[in-house]
C-alpha cells in the first residue's frame, strides 16, 4: 500500500446545504463502531428548575438538533488534527484564543 497514489477528492455539495446550519454546541458519543456528534441549537432561553423531591436546582436549556454527524472512530483522529489545524490558523488570524463567556459552563 505504500505505493498507493494519493487520494484527491472530489467533493459535492448539495445547493440545500451550502448555506449550512448553525449550532451552539455539540455533544458527543460513541459506540464500539461510531462516533456520533449531534449539532445543535438553543431553542429557548435557559430556565432555573427546582427538583420537587430534592429541593436541587439546576438550570434546563432546551435545545434541538440541527445535525447528526456519524463518523468511524479510525476518523476521529483525522478530525480532531484538521479542528485542532484550522483553530490554530484562526488563533493566528484574529488574534483571539478562547471565548472570554462560554455560552454553557460544563
Amino acid at each position: 500500500m505504500a505505493d498507493e497514489a494519493p487520494r484527491q477528492f472530489e467533493i459535492d455539495l448539495p445547493p440545500e446545504h451550502i448555506g449550512g446550519a448553525y449550532a451552539d454546541f455539540a455533544n458527543v458519543w460513541h459506540t464500539p463502531t461510531v462516533f456520533v456528534m449531534d449539532f445543535l441549537t438553543l431553542a429557548q432561553p435557559p430556565r432555573e428548575q427546582v427538583d420537587p423531591e430534592t429541593g436541587e436546582r439546576h438550570t434546563i436549556v432546551p435545545a434541538r438538533v440541527v445535525s447528526r454527524i456519524r463518523i468511524p472512530p479510525e476518523q476521529v483522529f483525522e478530525l480532531a488534527k484538521a479542528l485542532t489545524q484550522q483553530l490554530e490558523f484562526w488563533e493566528q488570524e484574529t488574534g483571539r484564543r478562547n471565548p472570554q463567556d462560554p455560552l454553557l459552563d460544563t
